[in-house]
């Protein structure tokens, strides 16, 4: 009986499967509007930043970012960091990749993209813009013991890194403003350092913010060092054109304590690295996204310098200019509005700065009335970027 009455249940069970199956489906089965709304919701906060490799500065700098001013709600911003090549690269992917916004570059791009194309390149400066000097890259050149001077270099086998990374197209320029011919191969750093220090190679270029990863694992034991680049150590060359393109920097026992000794450092040079983006019409969505994000990156500038963030933030400049570049247009208003803000302002400048916030905030997003909360960010906004003026670094 009891087998019997078991038999029946299951039956049972099993007739009512059809009709319960289909609600279990609906349930578990999200509704075509509102996929379409998280898609949407997903797709309009979102800008994209290409960087080189990881253990590039670039890359930390996007990783810094990304941490500061990501707000994942629906009005917000979110950055994604994209690893690229660098360089010339980064500059193509901003230019012509889809879904590319913005890209870490060094200033010397422009003039090499023009060089190598002037058709293709002629108006690059109208379509490809900038919002920020963000670092100083400097020129590292590492070789092995047995190579005293750039001069030593001529005919050897040098590493300029990836093919049209930021390194390889500076390199190529520096190589030739000095007038020394070598043989140029393209290794990264891995690969570079490991031929290094069997011998395969003579040198090995990166240009990127010091310290660089790879390179800070190297020790003078390791029978290799920096040349320096200064006209003291380079009697005979003619520096000025290098001087004149890029800033003198150094090398320090503080950044490399294993390969600069103590007390001393090695003189180089550095280029600029900056942060491009895509000049996108100013009627258009990609463009609102990017001055959101402009607005909320300066107004959260001074979070960059507390110490948990890369050492080289303390090198950042809002109102550089940029030779050869053209500032992006919501990056030149924010700076405009408030070149001339200072924490003594009286009450009345204090209240038409507000304002301003207010009038960039709302405009950014989107005109949609102004809550609560949007207002406790805008004031906050606002003391950041009172910080920010009064601690303004010199232009360089």
């Amino acid at each position: 009986m009891n087998a019997r009455h078991s038999l029946l249940a299951l039956f049972a069970a099993v007739a009512l499967l059809p009709s319960a199956l289909p609600s279990v489906a609906r349930a578990q089965t999200a509704s075509p509007q509102r996929y379409e709304e998280k898609k949407r919701e997903a797709n309009d906060i979102a800008v994209s930043i290409v960087v080189s490799g990881l253990s590039c500065t670039c890359a930390r700098f996007a990783e810094d970012i990304r941490n500061v001013v990501n707000d994942l709600r629906p009005d917000g911003i979110r950055i994604l960091p994209i690893l690229g090549v660098g360089g010339l690269q980064n500059l193509n992917d901003v230019l012509f990749l889809k879904g590319v916004d913005m890209g870490v570059v060094d200033q010397d791009n422009l003039v090499l993209l023009k060089q190598r194309d002037p058709k293709l390149y002629a108006n690059v400066e109208q379509r490809v813009q900038y919002i920020t000097k963000l670092y100083n890259a400097e020129f590292h050149l590492i070789a092995r013991n047995d190579i005293k001077s750039y001069s030593d270099l001529k005919n050897k086998k040098v590493s300029f890194n990836l093919k049209d990374s930021q390194t390889d197209v500076t390199a190529q320029r520096m190589f030739n403003m000095l007038n020394i011919p070598v043989e140029r191969l393209n290794f990264d750093n891995d690969e570079a350092i490991k031929r290094l220090l069997s011998g395969e190679i003579s040198a090995h270029v990166v240009v990127t913010g010091a310290p660089q990863a790879a390179l800070a694992k190297l020790k003078s034991e390791d029978g290799v060092h920096f040349l320096p680049l200064d006209p003291e150590n380079m009697p005979g060359y003619d520096l000025t054109p290098i001087l004149a393109d890029y800033l003198p920097a150094e090398l320090t026992h503080q950044l490399y304590p294993n390969l600069v000794p103590e007390g001393t450092s090695v003189p180089t040079v550095a280029n600029r690295a900056i942060l491009a983006v895509y000049n996108w019409p100013e009627s258009s969505e990609r463009y609102r996204k990017l001055a959101r994000f402009v607005n909320e990156f300066f107004g959260k500038i001074n979070q960059f310098n507390d110490g948990a963030r890369h050492p080289k933030w303390k090198e950042i400049n809002l109102w550089a200019e940029i030779p050869g570049w053209t500032r992006f247009k919501p990056a030149a208003d924010w700076l405009a509005a408030h070149e001339n803000i200072s924490a003594n302002d009286d009450g009345s400048n204090l209240l038409r700065i507000i304002e301003k916030f207010r009038t960039n905030y709302q405009r950014t997003a989107g005109n949609r009335p102004i809550t609560e909360s949007d207002r406790e960010l805008i004031l906050k906004q606002v003391k950041q970027f009172l910080d920010a003026q009064n601690a303004k670094p010199v232009a360089r």
